[in-house]
């Protein structure tokens, strides 16, 4: 479809292959697995099957941010090059049935149990160790108010805007200021409510934040489509003071570089199986030894 061009669907849609643009290569109408692999596991309880896209950095922080507390969650965390289609492998698609980062498996369990969907994954840890989530009642709501609004609203910055603006094969008008209006006004809602506390949840830092920081916050700070200009990013202050503060936390720093393939090569870490890891194994340090 090309921009002027008005399309009439036709009474049965097929599958054209090469439609999807960037990913055209990896999506597909199906389900299931396309290849027998087995997961790698580690020596530590959880096993983090992800790659640094705003939700697999969700699980990331998750992580470092536990670990900063002083929680026994150490984890080994295992590249998945979505690119290469490696989330289709049986051993993924046993994980996470819809073939997306990030998954977990948590070892600590019997059996197993799999934890799907960023959100799960951050609210079943928050619950484990009973962090980052208030435990009264009106606060846990709140909490999860907003975990839930960024599950249900960031579809329309990644898969919408974030397609049609940076990914699309074609840039179309329509799709792309539908999307660029929707995205801001969802920075509006944002910024209205850090208007009035300095967290999502009120004054204490929690998972709603960490969800919505890994799409929002970078997107004001830059750091995902390169849309910041295109958007005015800056005309909601009161999201860029939140992202700031959220990006300046040395637990945040650290997660956002876990299973990151892109970028200067020292804030890339492709697997993290110790702490040292962010010391002795981003890519400079790899390519230079």
């Amino acid at each position: 479809m090309s921009q002027g061009t008005e399309y009439t669907p036709p009474k049965v849609w097929k599958w054209e292959k090469a439609s999807g643009g960037k990913f055209a290569s990896i999506n597909r109408p199906v389900a299931g697995p396309t290849h027998d692999k087995e997961l790698p596991v580690g020596k530590h309880p959880f096993q983090l099957y992800s790659l640094a896209t705003p939700n697999g950095v969700k699980a990331g922080v998750m992580f470092e941010e536990l670990l900063a507390l002083g929680h026994d969650a150490e984890y080994d965390a295992w590249l998945i090059d979505i690119g290469e289609g490696e989330q289709f492998g049986s051993g993924f698609v046993a994980v996470n049935p819809n073939s997306k980062i990030p998954a977990l498996m948590d070892h600590s369990t019997q059996p197993p149990t799999r934890v799907f969907e960023s959100g799960s994954i951050l609210l079943y840890l928050a619950e484990k160790f009973g962090a980052l989530l208030p435990t009264e009642h009106a606060a846990r709501t709140e909490t999860l108010n907003w975990l839930f609004w960024q599950m249900g609203s960031a579809p329309f910055l990644g898969g919408g805007f974030g397609h049609f603006y940076a990914y699309a094969p074609e840039k179309l008008e329509y799709p792309i200021d539908r999307y660029a209006m929707e995205v801001k006004r969802q920075l509006d809602v944002l910024d209205r409510r850090l208007a009035e506390s300095r967290y999502l949840a009120g004054d204490d830092y929690t998972i709603a934040d960490i969800a919505n920081w890994a799409w929002y916050g970078q997107l004001v700070l830059g750091r995902i489509y390169d849309a910041a200009e295109f958007l005015q990013v800056q005309e909601y202050t009161n999201v860029v003071r939140w992202a700031k503060e959220i990006a300046a936390r040395p637990a945040v720093q650290r997660g956002r570089m876990v299973n990151r393939t892109f970028g200067e090569p020292e804030t890339q870490l492709h697997e993290r199986h110790d702490a040292s890891d962010f010391e002795t194994r981003t890519q400079d340090k790899l390519q230079s030894s």
